[in-house]
């Protein structure tokens, strides 16, 4: 018995005792995670930024929106995978489980040779459609086409800890990638200052990093002495496991897509006010991502507690779980928000010493900031709905309210107010919309699963 204790230690249950310590042990190894993955681009902007040549931070910063936009297909995918092994591993149908994790890194590499050919072939095409200044075109696809050619270790990573995640672990993650996160750090410093190889370098730095996480992180499931126990002879992709990873995780990559391309459309309007106003987009919009992978920590945790509570029927806890979540992921954005909002100057002076700059950042942030508590809500009840099983009304939701509202605004309003903070308004604007659909949403998949019970094979 001591032996088993030892070897679960790091999971968590998630289907007994009290909830909000459970939520807050699981979400913060995972929001420390995320923010370390963004610490990876970070660097990268802070090192070219001070030390590249000119443009160096524009170009970086021109393929952000368009690599997140093409990979979250994929990644979603691994929302999928979470959700399923959630559910095996808390009815303890181990046959499953390991036919699922082998079935999720089979996928996750062929998503990665599918997204490493895209990189090469299309980054130029689509830096152009986006409307990217020539002066930092070649750099930026320069950058692009080396990035993605670690996308193999990326989707494998994230597969891996999608894995970890659904039986309670986010700790062994989190130390994988402080160990790829200070690899990145010190290659991008070495590769930029010593060798003066600009965004080569930081791209090269990002990828050498990416597969040291990877490598962790397979070692990790290759070495549990459990039912998620990766075996490389026994990688293959089942069908029935494969259907229900994509019925959750298609609809929750299209709509990170999605999203994704309505920040693209708002990339390309950032570019018709040149160089200096992208810089400034690209060091605020760095800041969101860290805001916006804390308070996504917690509706990966809301995911991964409401699929296993489902599973093993106990709805009544599930609206405990709701309600934690929804309390913590307020406490979070409102604490990051108010940081960025009070301190945006300094903040920003990390990235640049260009006052213009700066002066553009801080116009990209003033309306988004105090109000990125909506945004975390948003996030919030799709991901309630996915550890449910319903996945595909958020995605439709997430297009009408965010990329509806946001189209409307930037071809419809912003032509008449051409001001970056005008521009940014669209965010909180979005983030309400859809909140209130979202709402409605799962008021009624509520009602149908409280009056139904509970269907543990369901998803």
């Amino acid at each position: 018995m001591e032996n088993v204790k030892k070897k679960n230690k790091y999971e968590i249950d998630m289907l007994n005792g009290s909830i909000m310590d459970k939520l807050v042990s699981f979400a913060l190894p995972l929001a420390l995670s995320g923010i370390l993955q963004l610490l990876f681009n970070a660097v990268d902007l802070i090192v070219v930024g001070r030390f590249g040549p000119e443009g160096s931070l524009a170009a970086v910063g021109a393929t952000t929106s368009l690599i997140n936009m093409t990979t979250n297909l994929f990644i979603g995918m691994s929302v999928g995978v979470s959700v399923l092994a959630a559910r095996f591993h808390a009815t303890r149908r181990d046959k499953e489980m390991s036919e699922t994790v082998h079935t999720a890194i089979t996928l996750a590499l062929i998503a990665g040779v599918i997204m490493l050919l895209v990189g090469q072939i299309f980054s130029r095409w689509a830096l152009t459609l986006m409307g990217t200044p020539d002066s930092v075109l070649d750099m930026a696809v320069r950058y692009m086409r080396i990035y993605f050619l670690g996308m193999i270790f990326f989707m494998v990573y994230n597969y891996g800890a999608a894995i970890l995640r659904a039986v309670g672990d986010t700790k062994r993650p989190l130390i994988f990638l402080v160990i790829s996160g200070l690899t990145n750090a010190g290659l991008n410093l070495i590769f930029v200052i010593v060798f003066n190889m600009g965004v080569t370098g930081v791209a090269l730095g990002t990828i050498i990093s990416q597969g040291i996480a990877c490598t962790l992180v397979l070692l990790c499931l290759y070495r549990a002495d459990a039912s998620y126990q990766l075996r490389f002879s026994k990688l293959t992709i089942k069908g029935a496991h494969l259907r229900k990873i994509l019925q959750v995780g298609v609809p929750a990559g299209l709509q990170g897509t999605i999203i994704d391309f309505s920040n693209v459309l708002l990339q390309s309007s950032v570019n018709s006010f040149g160089d200096i106003a992208m810089s400034g987009y690209t060091a605020a919009n760095n800041l969101f991502g860290f805001t916006y992978v804390a308070t996504n920590a917690v509706t990966q945790a809301c995911m991964n507690f409401t699929s296993q509570n489902y599973a093993a029927g106990n709805l009544e806890r599930l609206k405990k779980i709701f309600r934690n979540c929804a309390v913590l992921s307020f406490i979070v954005c409102a604490v990051l928000g108010s940081v960025i909002f009070f301190f945006s100057e300094e903040i920003l002076k990390i990235y640049t010493s260009g006052d213009d700059v700066i002066a553009c950042g801080v116009q990209v942030l003033t309306y988004s900031t105090l109000t990125y508590f909506l945004c975390g809500w948003m996030d919030l009840v799709p991901g309630a709905l996915r550890g449910l099983g319903h996945a595909t009304a958020p995605m439709i939701l997430s297009l009408v309210g965010t990329v509806g509202f946001r189209l409307f605004w930037i071809y419809g309003i912003f032509p008449s107010h051409r001001d970056l903070s005008f521009l940014f308004i669209s965010y909180p604007g979005s983030w309400a919309t859809t909140l209130i659909m979202q709402i409605i949403c799962f008021s009624i998949v509520w009602r149908k699963i409280y009056k139904a019970g509970p269907a543990a094979d369901s998803i």
